[in-house]
């Protein structure tokens, strides 16, 4: 079920590297760009996950105050490393500055340019480039 699931997500981090590349409307760029943005945390906390045993059906937490060598070792073997849980918490923080900052800026360019497909606005950019120079 495991290896399904990292299947699926670089599955579906390729669709939407393809989204991001082969779509000409702004939009669903975006889209694309945040299902990626996703799928890549995902990844990233996948990869800190442990199998807990079978038999073990509580989470790694230490029952007493002073723990024996045997209580600390089965807590460690347990134990899920925080280090890609702290840093897809900052990803989504940035991820979501940069996604408000792309939303403003497709805003922006609809407004400029009355459409948000990447062809129209080259289209219009070099109607204007041409205007001025001549």
């Amino acid at each position: 079920m495991f290896l399904i699931t990292i299947a699926s997500l670089y599955l579906n981090i390729a669709i939407s590297i393809y989204g991001v590349i082969a779509k000409p409307n702004l939009v669903k760029k975006f889209i694309a760009l945040t299902i990626a943005q996703d799928s890549i945390n995902t990844v990233a906390i996948l990869m800190g996950y442990r199998v807990w045993r079978e038999a073990i059906l509580q989470p790694p937490i230490l029952l007493s105050w002073s723990p024996s060598p045997k209580d600390l070792q089965d807590f460690m073997n347990r134990a899920v490393d925080p280090l890609p849980q702290a840093l897809v918490l900052t990803a989504i923080v940035i991820g979501l500055a940069v996604n408000i900052f792309l939303v403003s800026t497709i805003l922006h360019l609809y407004r400029h340019f009355k459409t948000v497909d990447m062809d129209e606005i080259s289209k219009l950019k070099r109607g204007a480039i041409v205007e001025e120079t001549a």
